[in-house]
C-alpha cells in the first residue's frame, strides 16, 4: 500500500470515532467551514487523547509519522513529546509530519484557534500517565481545566465569538460536562486504574474502591453518584447563559451541547444512580426535549 494510502487509512481510524462521541462532532447544519475546522480539530484532539488512553491502533505508523522510532509506538509520554513539537512546528508556519496535524493547516490559517488549547489537552493526558486518583473537587475542576475546557474555546476561536466572559461561561459547560462523562464511566476509568470521584466525597460518604468495582451500586455508592451529578448540574446551570449570548446556528450547537449534559445527568438519576452496570445514556427524545428547554431558556 502506498505512503499517501497508509497516511489516510491510520487518519480515518482516527477520525472515524467522531459517530461514538456523546456529542456530535460536526452537525450537518452548520456552516461547511465551520464543519470543516471542527474536524480537523477533532482529529488532533482524538489523536492526543488516544495516545494518552493507549488507544492507538498497533498496526498505525503514528509514531513514524511524529517522528519517532517505531519501538516508541506504545510510548504515551514521548508520542505527546512529539504530538507537541509536530504542533509547534504548525504554529510556527513549519510542516508538520502527521497527517492529522497537516490537516489543521486551513483551519490555524483562518480562524484564532492557537497552539494554547491544544498544549491544554496534551499537559492533561501526560498527567494521565502518572495521577490516577484526585484528592478534592478542586483538583477535579483543574484537572478539567486541562482535559475539557479548551474545546470551548476551540469552539469559540473556530466561530469567532471569543469574549472574556464567554469563555468563563464555557469553562463551566466543558467543565460540568467533563464531570457527568466520569460520573457515567466509572466502572470504565477503573479498570483503566482511574477514579475520578474526589477521595474526599468516597471518605465522607464512606465509598471504599472496592465497592466501585461492584457489579451494581450500593446505598453509599448511589448517594455519592447523586451529590456529584448535583455538583455537576449546578456547574452546567452557571455555564447555560452561554448559549443566549450567540445567534443563529452557533446557539443550536451550544444548546445541543449544554441539552447534551442535562440529558446525561437526567439519565443517571433515573438509573437511580448506579452506574455500575454501565453508563447511563439519554434517549433521543430525552434529548431533544432538553435542547428544547435550553433554547426557551428554561431552567
Amino acid at each position: 500500500m502506498a505512503t499517501d494510502d497508509l497516511r489516510l487509512r491510520d487518519a480515518s481510524a482516527v477520525l472515524d470515532k467522531a459517530a461514538g462521541e456523546n456529542f456530535p462532532v460536526a452537525p450537518f447544519f452548520l456552516p461547511r467551514a465551520w464543519r470543516d475546522d471542527l474536524m480537523a480539530v477533532y482529529g488532533v484532539v482524538r489523536l492526543i487523547d488516544d495516545i494518552g488512553d493507549s488507544d492507538l491502533a498497533p498496526e498505525a505508523a503514528h509514531a513514524r509519522y511524529l517522528g519517532l522510532d517505531p519501538a516508541h509506538a506504545d510510548d504515551p509520554p514521548r508520542l505527546l513529546d512529539a504530538v507537541e513539537a509536530d504542533l509547534g512546528r504548525l504554529f510556527d508556519g513549519g510542516e508538520p509530519g502527521h497527517p492529522l496535524v497537516r490537516a489543521l493547516r486551513p483551519t490555524a490559517d483562518r480562524t484564532a484557534v492557537t497552539i494554547d488549547p491544544f498544549l491544554g489537552l496534551i499537559a492533561a493526558n501526560r498527567q494521565d500517565q502518572h495521577v490516577t486518583r484526585y484528592e478534592t473537587f478542586d483538583d477535579l475542576v483543574a484537572y478539567c481545566a486541562l482535559s475539557a475546557n479548551p474545546i470551548g474555546r476551540l469552539v469559540l476561536a473556530i466561530t469567532g465569538t471569543t469574549t472574556p466572559e464567554r469563555l468563563r461561561l464555557s469553562d463551566a459547560v466543558c467543565t460540568a460536562l467533563q464531570i457527568v462523562e466520569h460520573i457515567q464511566d466509572v466502572a470504565e476509568d477503573l479498570r483503566r486504574d482511574r477514579i475520578y470521584l474526589p477521595i474526599e466525597d468516597m471518605l465522607r460518604f464512606h465509598v471504599s474502591e472496592a465497592d466501585l468495582a461492584a457489579p451494581t451500586a450500593g446505598a453509599s455508592v448511589r448517594a455519592l453518584v447523586a451529590y456529584e451529578t448535583e455538583r455537576a448540574r449546578c456547574l452546567l446551570n452557571e455555564g447555560t447563559p452561554l448559549v443566549g449570548s450567540v445567534h443563529g446556528r452557533l446557539k443550536l450547537l451550544l444548546a445541543g451541547f449544554v441539552a447534551g449534559g442535562r440529558a446525561a445527568a437526567q439519565a443517571i438519576a433515573a438509573a437511580g444512580y448506579d452506574v455500575l452496570p454501565g453508563p447511563p445514556k439519554p434517549t433521543k427524545p430525552r434529548l431533544l426535549r432538553e435542547a428544547g428547554a435550553v433554547l426557551r431558556g428554561e431552567g
